[in-house]
């Protein structure tokens, strides 16, 4: 029997058990941004703990450094073998509207072979992933393994740099698996080696001290929220271009199907693209500026009253290559300089994440090509991402020596933080397959990475 049927028959032994717990763990709404979540957080943490201990780790811990738990646990690695970080996250994002859901964010439902559950996705079949690999080798793979599971990857990963110090010995490892990111399909592996970065800021506008009648004095005095949105419309020229000068911009990147792109986004008829160039390149090269929310009054509660202070959440996705603190200068400086008519204008930095970019080249990246083939039938393909993930920078910084690879658990039909969030659950099982081909090639490679 060929490794690729050897580990096909292990998996499937415990691949419905695997499931079993990911529907348990999407079922625990471990939401890291509601403080009032704080306990699923560290509920769904724990119940990874418990996890990992029925798949023979020698040893596991919570651990904590100001912020929301994350899980270590080791599988020691056998004289020789290079030690591999799975890694993972715990943490949800928020459901939306959960009436706008099919059935319930927290209730795992199947339809038509996919898992449909906040979290299903990202990235609680990531965790599920890894551990039913684990079992796979009957608790003891063939090389070392250090799984980490983040309890706090939602809300940018604000503590990441002092666990990665704090525990630098119980992670360091010579190969970085992260299991956090997009196929292109549920039947086309990929590897991310390029991640946008991120800031955001709230800007706040002031034109009075108090709401007057808009009757009275309207027609003299501006309202705040008039002036916020002229501001706000200052971020993009005509064309839909980021206006925002400085930014770093690149190029490059295989152009994408627009017809799918609008049908993954369900645009409405008639909506253009914005910006210029490949779309691809729009996506994960070029700078993308966006409104997240606004505190005004709803239209609900409007009153004929000039408002006197309006605030928005700013959002600037980062071309790898830029620098995220002078990139966050760059958008407050435009801020200040575009309010008009006088009004007062403060900004209030926000989250901040590196771009990033990598090298997918080497050993290590060869044998994870073959892996990724044998289990999906297709050749693995190198793709961008739009979206940030904070901690892999520090994960490349904190351990340089370390080959960081970026794998999918979910498609573009996912639906990643959005309303029916769900998995694949063939495309689950391709992935695990690839997991634990790679792991035992790694092994029969024999040296540390």
């Amino acid at each position: 029997m060929s490794t690729v049927e050897r580990l096909r028959a292990a998996l499937a032994e415990v691949l419905p058990g695997a499931r079993a717990d990911l529907e348990r763990l999407v079922a625990i709404p471990s939401i890291s941004s509601d403080p009032g979540r704080a306990d699923d957080v560290r509920q769904a943490v724990e119940q990874v703990r418990g996890f990992a201990e029925d798949a023979g780790a020698a040893d596991t811990a919570v651990v904590s450094c100001g912020g929301a738990p994350s899980l270590i646990a080791h599988w020691p690695a056998p004289a020789g073998m290079p030690t591999v970080l799975l890694y993972a996250h715990a943490d949800v994002q928020p459901t939306g509207p959960v009436e706008q859901w099919t059935s319930d964010p927290f209730t795992p439902v199947e339809r038509a072979g996919r898992l449909y559950g906040r979290g299903a996705a990202d990235d609680k079949a990531g965790v599920a992933m890894h551990l039913a690999v684990l079992r796979a080798f009957g608790g003891r793979p063939p090389v070392g393994v250090t799984l980490f599971v983040e309890g706090e990857e939602e809300i940018g990963s604000p503590t990441i740099a002092r666990i990665l110090t704090e525990h630098a010995d119980a992670l360091h490892s010579d190969v970085i698996v992260i299991a956090d990111s997009a196929n292109t399909a549920v039947d086309v592996p990929a590897f991310t080696t390029s991640l946008r970065g991120l800031v955001d800021l709230c800007v706040e506008v002031r034109t009075a001290g108090l709401a007057v009648h808009s009757g009275l004095y309207g027609g003299v005095f501006p309202d705040a929220l008039t002036v916020l949105c002229r501001l706000l419309a200052t971020l993009h020229d005509a064309e839909g271009e980021v206006a925002v000068p400085g930014l770093v911009a690149g190029s490059g990147a295989p152009e994408a199907d627009e017809a799918q792109l609008r049908a993954d986004v369900q645009a409405v008829p008639g909506l253009r693209t914005i910006g210029s160039g490949c779309l691809n390149d729009r996506m994960w090269r070029k700078p993308a500026v966006a409104v997240l929310g606004m505190d005004a009054p709803s239209v609900a509660e409007a009153s004929n009253i000039l408002i006197p202070r309006a605030r928005a959440k700013v959002s600037l996705r980062l071309a790898p290559g830029d620098e995220a603190g002078r990139a966050m200068k760059a958008l407050a400086d435009h801020l200040s300089r575009h309010v008009e008519w006088g009004a007062e204008v403060e900004v209030s930095e926000g989250a901040v994440a590196e771009p990033f970019a990598l090298e997918a080249a080497g050993d290590v990246y060869d044998l994870a090509r073959r892996a990724f083939g044998d289990a999906y039938g297709n050749e693995a393909v190198e793709t961008g991402i739009g979206g940030s993930i904070p901690f892999i920078a520090e994960f490349a910084r904190r351990m340089p020596g370390a080959t960081v690879l970026v794998t999918g658990v979910g498609d573009p039909q996912s639906r990643w933080h959005g309303i029916d969030e769900s998995l694949d659950l063939a495309m689950w099982g391709r992935a695990c397959l690839a997991e634990a081909l790679f792991l035992s090639r790694l092994a029969e490679q024999g040296a540390p990475a």
